[in-house]
């Protein structure tokens, strides 16, 4: 397939051209996840006429659910109401909630009302379940048996579901109020005899979520397990849906995001084709935080505005202490925030983790320390001055290791987001720290630097 920039190009002169054929044979060669670029660089009407199109191959709903969240907006401008209650109604339901969800009110409703009653009541008791839930991002759609059916009698079920059936990885096996029993994977059923029943092949007790447990520890589990698709159950252990392996890709993909942007202090609605007005309204109140931060470390250097006048050297050596402090605290932060991001550290051992970070951070400062010291020895001729910035380093990225690895581990405990404002916190901290060090110990031996 052609680069995306020509696709797009090529696509513009055919719909300019009214040449509908041709554009309609081009966008049946991309695939629907490649077709965000695409709308990216598409007029309103340009946009309304491949919608047209896509219309016309069925292949509008997939696109949809393809498209990143900041372009479905223009997207759904392009779209009637009617058109757009279709694309709903061929949809899995977490897609159509995620999908609903990013209306406006007035016309969320509007659509809404399109939709068959039962897809209206499907969609109102998936809304039910809390954000970030299992319940939020499993799907209806699955295939549950008796243990007494045979593995033929299953496979002509799987038959029965036509195009749904690339959802089916596993046939579910349940009792007759509904509760999970086990499963039996495709493979193991076409490879059983036809008569055999699936109770005899099943996987008993698989593993399994609640609907109430949180998407990220249903995406660790998936992970550990190397699971295609993991049943959600109620507290009965009935079976209410199933959660398959590129739904987890997605939250996998929402959470790294989100962890990503806590720590660059951005929101995760700014994304690269959000309007630049938003991205300002988003950003500008965490530069405002940040400057209040850099403040801080300006007063620590206030605070030795003296000792500065009279040994002048000292201030060349001020960004040395940032650079390496902000740095080393950054490093052991993201160890630690990734950790726990999946599922690898607890509390207890989040403590055995900032002790390690503790003793790396000692180990960086005396090496980084040591050089430091003798080329500030060689460039400026005086051994004191080696030797404050060599303790300064020492203490500095001593503390941006324990910083970096506490901070999250205590965000943690008291049940916040362990990215969450910790990037701000470290790096302010560790140079406010730094700095303090580094200036006191030259105060302290100002005579011998003088």
């Amino acid at each position: 397939m052609a680069p995306t920039e020509v696709t797009t190009r090529i696509l513009r002169r055919l719909l300019a051209g009214g040449v509908t054929s041709r554009a309609e044979r081009l966008l049946s060669r991309v695939h629907p996840a490649d077709l965000g670029p695409l709308f990216a660089d598409l007029s309103p009407q340009e946009i309304r006429q491949v919608v047209d199109l896509l219309f016309g191959q069925h292949r509008a709903a997939n696109t949809l659910r393809e498209l990143p969240p900041e372009l479905l907006p223009q997207v759904f401008e392009s779209l009637s109401d009617e058109r757009l209650a279709a694309v709903f109604g061929r949809l899995q339901i977490d897609d159509m909630l995620e999908l609903a969800e990013r209306l406006d009110e007035q016309r969320h409703d509007r659509v809404l009302t399109l939709l068959p009653a039962h897809k209206r009541e499907e969609l109102r008791k998936h809304a039910l379940y809390p954000e970030g839930s299992a319940g939020r991002v499993m799907t209806t759609s699955y295939l549950a048996v008796d243990e007494k059916m045979t593995a033929q009698d299953a496979i002509e079920q799987i038959r029965a579901f036509g195009e749904d059936t690339d959802a089916i990885l596993y046939v579910y096996v349940v009792d007759t109020d509904g509760c999970l029993e086990g499963l039996v994977p495709i493979r193991r059923l076409v490879a059983a005899r036809p008569d055999r029943p699936c109770g005899e092949i099943m996987i008993r007790e698989p593993v399994s979520t609640t609907v109430q447990a949180d998407q990220e520890e249903v995406a660790h589990l998936v992970a550990r397990y190397n699971l295609l698709a993991i049943p959600v159950t109620d507290d009965e252990r009935r079976l209410l849906g199933v959660i398959t392996v590129d739904d987890v890709i997605e939250v996998i993909t929402e959470e790294a995001t989100e962890d990503m942007y806590n720590l660059a202090g951005l929101n995760d609605a700014d994304r690269v084709f959000t309007p630049a007005s938003t991205s300002v309204r988003k950003r500008l109140p965490w530069q405002f935080l940040n400057l209040g931060a850099v403040f801080i470390s300006a007063w620590v250097v206030g605070l030795f505005e003296q000792t500065l006048d009279q040994i002048v050297t000292l201030a060349v050596f001020m960004p040395v202490i940032n650079g390496m402090g902000g740095n080393g605290g950054v490093q052991s932060l993201t160890v630690v925030t990734r950790a726990m991001a999946l599922g690898e550290i607890e509390f207890s051992s989040g403590l055995r983790a900032v002790g390690k970070e503790l003793m790396v951070g000692l180990a960086m400062g005396l090496c980084a320390g040591i050089a430091a010291g003798t080329i500030a020895w060689l460039w400026q001729g005086n051994p004191w001055l080696g030797a404050v910035l060599c303790a300064a380093m020492v203490v500095t990225l001593t503390m941006a290791g324990l910083l970096g690895a506490a901070v999250p581990v205590l965000l943690k405990a008291l049940r916040q987001d362990p990215a969450l404002g910790s990037g701000a916190i470290v790096v302010t901290a560790t140079d406010a720290f730094g700095l303090f060090c580094f200036l006191g110990l030259g105060t302290l031996l100002l005579d011998r630097l003088a």
